[in-house]
């Protein structure tokens, strides 16, 4: 039996309608850390669905007429059926060879969009580097470098040689407790590699572009990474005072390949911050993980069935 119907189907869900379903639910919010795992695992779910899709619609059944190479050679295009071979009959060899090289291309697209979104965001780090080594200077006490700018502003540049980045108005604006909220926010983003998962959804959206699990999970994980750093900060630091820190740097814009404590993403995490704070209750939390894990092995169920006896 030829699982491609199924897995299709599967895939499809995973794409369009299993982000709907997470957008509408309250409880992201609350666990960021295991909504974004969730987000991940569908990433993984719907690529390993994918390319098991298109390997099972590329070999060929009795049941499919050869799934994709066969239509493709009734629609008149040879794919290297011997010359007595039926109208929906291809080469064998032609079909195994097609059946391994879209999923394989699937995988180097992904891989090759990860390593092009890391290459670009650690050569524009490294060149911001450079304007800082020029125009900052180095604080031993915030363990930061000083950026002069007249709004008040903080910024990672993770990677090999990270760097925390404030602006002399944030110094002289924010109170010490403000000041040391943000500083363990940027900390948690360069210790978290938040720049890393950042370069696979956007390698994820590059492969899948009009997918909308693309678009959101690209859109959600940028916005549960900055709430897990804030939950960071919350350790060691009272929820107004991280609040009221965001909103002094809520117009601050960060550069290219850097990971900053404003934007545009303030507002909704300050509601949250100021918000009700009520964990997920420990069921949810364990049942949420356990479909996090299982949710990426389902397509290989789905195509590898167990035996039954």
């Amino acid at each position: 039996m030829n699982a491609a119907p199924v897995l299709v189907g599967y895939t499809a869900a995973v794409g369009f309608v299993a982000p709907q379903l997470i957008l509408r639910a309250r409880w992201p919010h609350r666990a960021p850390a295991l909504a974004a795992a969730v987000w991940y695992a569908l990433a993984v779910s719907f690529s390993i669905g994918a390319a098991l899709s298109a390997y099972n619609l590329a070999m060929p059944t009795e049941h499919l007429h050869a799934g994709l190479v066969g239509l493709l050679h009734s629609c008149g295009l040879d794919m290297g059926a011997g010359a007595g071979a039926s109208a929906v009959t291809p080469d064998p060899g032609t079909a195994e060879r097609l059946a391994a090289g879209v999923p394989g291309a699937f995988a180097v697209a992904l891989l090759a969009g990860f390593a092009f979104h890391v290459t670009r965001a650690r050569r524009a780090r490294t060149e911001h580097r450079q304007a800082l080594d020029l125009v900052g200077r180095h604080s031993a006490r915030l363990s930061a470098t000083v950026l002069p700018y007249d709004v008040p502003a903080a910024y990672c540049l993770p990677g090999r040689r990270p760097r925390i980045v404030v602006s002399d108005a944030a110094v002289r604006e924010l109170t010490p407790d403000q000041l040391g909220a943000v500083l363990e926010h940027e900390q948690a983003h360069i210790a978290g590699r938040h720049h890393l998962l950042l370069a696979a959804v956007e390698a994820f959206h590059s492969v899948f572009r009009r997918l909308p699990l693309a678009r959101h999970v690209r859109e959600q994980t940028a916005l549960l990474l900055e709430m897990i750093a804030d939950d960071r900060a919350l350790r060691s630091h009272s929820h107004e005072v991280l609040a009221t820190a965001m909103y002094e740097m809520a117009a601050a814009r960060a550069p290219k390949g850097a990971l900053a404590a404003g934007g545009h993403t303030v507002l909704i995490r300050m509601k949250r911050i100021l918000g009700p704070h009520e964990a997920p209750h420990p069921a949810l939390w364990g049942s949420v993980a356990t479909v996090a894990l299982a949710v990426p092995l389902l397509p290989l169920l789905v195509a590898c069935p167990p035996g039954l006896g």
